[in-house]
């Protein structure tokens, strides 16, 4: 039956006032409030993958190998220059 029907050129009145005036309703979208969310969103799995690279680094700390204090062995890498003969 549709397909019999042949297609009108007729708009119907103040079709375009109507779209418009609904396209004026409708809200502004705020692209810091989209920002924000993403945000929001992104924040639990960057939490989830700190904790778990933390705990790794803890857990491989304690099993490995005693190694010096930090300041030992940046002492000894400084003087390591002056007290080698050569150069």
């Amino acid at each position: 039956m549709a397909r019999a029907t042949p297609p009108n050129d007729h708009v119907p009145y103040a079709f375009e006032r109507r779209i418009m005036a609904r396209l004026a309703d409708l809200p502004a979208t705020d692209s810091w409030t989209a920002w924000a969310g993403m945000l929001w969103r992104a924040a639990a799995p960057c939490l989830g993958i700190t904790l778990v690279l933390s705990v790794l680094t803890f857990a491989s700390g304690s099993l490995g190998k005693q190694e010096a204090p930090l300041g030992e062995a940046l002492e000894s890498t400084v003087y390591a220059a002056l007290t080698e003969p050569g150069d």
